[in-house]
Formats: C-alpha cells, structure tokens, sequence
C-alpha cells in the first residue's frame, strides 16, 4: 500500500484522513503543522519527509505553530465548503 493510502483518525477533524491529505492540506499546500505529532508512531515520518521536502521546506514545518482556534475553525469550514461544492 502505497503512504498516501494510509489512513488515520484527524484530531483536528475528527474523522479518517489518509497521509496523502496530511501531506497537502496545509497553508498553500504544504503539509498539515500536526503531520509529525500524528504519523510519528505508524512509519519514518520524519525521515520520509526530509528526503521529498527542501530542507528549508522541512525545517519550516519543525517550527509551525498552530493556528488561532477561530482561524482554524474557519478554515475548515471553508475547506468543507469547497469540497461539497459550496452547499
């Protein structure tokens, strides 16, 4: 099975995720600020990261903080929104 085809529970949105959406769903399409905290225990996270990402790619994520609840919470509003055609 490929890695973007594994698949866990989201703590942020309470349902499965695979990696693959981990990998994008970020600002500008980088990978979620969590993507560490929450696959460190199924695979090399870390080390698979590193070896597709630029290294001042990969150490910008190291130093991401979460974002302000009520902007995270709008943006996955937006994000639903636009995954069921804005309904």
């Amino acid at each position: 099975m490929p890695i973007d085809d594994l698949e866990m529970r989201c703590p942020r949105l309470g349902g499965p995720v695979n990696f693959g959406y981990c990998r994008r769903c970020g600002e500008d399409g980088h990978p979620c600020f969590k993507i560490l905290d929450c696959w460190w225990q199924r695979f090399d996270v870390v080390g698979h990261l590193k070896s597709r990402m630029p290294r001042e790619e990969f150490e910008a994520l190291g130093r991401k903080r979460p974002p302000v609840k009520i902007t995270s919470l709008l943006d996955l509003i937006e994000q639903a929104q636009k995954n069921t055609g804005g309904r």
